[in-house]
């Protein structure tokens, strides 16, 4: 989905009082579209929970998510502290 359709969906559930939280692999779009919280992956387009079948990077990707859903200071972006898919 386009990251700007995702902010705006974003804004309107959190206006309905439920917390969202998306991924972005393009921050720099993400910035400008300024959704409530959104957690930046070093993944390519097509893999925002990285490589196929790897559950431990991809509960790690989840696990960062539901921190980020705690947070009242939005908006705020986050970069993953994963390393960038090789």
């Amino acid at each position: 989905m386009c990251h700007q359709t995702v902010g705006l969906a974003q804004a309107e559930l959190e206006r309905r009082g439920i917390a969202t939280v998306s991924v972005t692999m393009l921050p720099e779009i993400t910035r400008r579209i300024r959704p409530p919280r959104a957690l930046a992956v070093p993944f390519p387009l097509g893999f925002p929970l990285g490589r196929a079948n790897d559950v431990a990077l991809q509960r790690a990707i989840l696990c960062e998510m539901l921190a980020l859903s705690a947070r009242n200071d939005v908006p705020v972006l986050v970069s993953s502290g994963l390393p960038p898919a090789a």
